[in-house]
């Protein structure tokens, strides 16, 4: 039985870096903008940053090196190994809070970069990242209040 979730584990984690890796190679046959013209220092950071951004390669680095951590560290809460009582439940709640950070920017950061992606404001974009997370948040109250127990 332990054969078979290994495998299986396994084989979902080739098929997410199989996915990544045709992403990444979609991504690269799009024609580039042609460079701007040469700007101060702060331009040209600014321009690196936003080609990062939008490089699906970084987008793929930075997915497995958090499900790693998260996974790590959810092994390290529930799994023991040797660690101390205290640091398995810090361990823990450095997951618990993880995991809210990367909910709150996916929401956040989701609702607002659709907004700004058509043609909306940075007001109007976080507006719209705050009301998606308001009403996350209003979704979590009412699955507590109905389900009795989320946490």
């Amino acid at each position: 039985m332990v054969s078979l979730t290994l495998v299986s584990t396994v084989l979902m984690g080739l098929l997410v870096v199989a996915t990544f890796v045709a992403a990444a190679r979609i991504g690269t046959r799009r024609k580039h903008e042609a460079a701007a013209s040469e700007g101060d220092r702060y331009d040209q950071l600014a321009r690196r940053f936003d080609e990062l951004a939008k490089s699906p390669a970084v987008w793929a680095v930075v997915f497995v090196a958090g499900a790693l951590t998260f996974g790590l560290g959810a092994v390290a809460a529930f799994g023991g190994f040797g660690l101390s009582e205290g640091a398995a439940a810090t361990a823990l709640t450095v997951v618990y809070a993880v995991l809210g950070i990367s909910l709150f920017a996916f929401v956040f950061l989701g609702g607002y970069a659709g907004a700004r992606g058509r043609g909306l404001g940075n007001a109007q974009g976080v507006a719209v990242g705050a009301i998606a997370f308001g009403f996350a948040l209003l979704f979590v109250i009412a699955a507590q209040l109905v389900i009795g127990s989320l946490g």
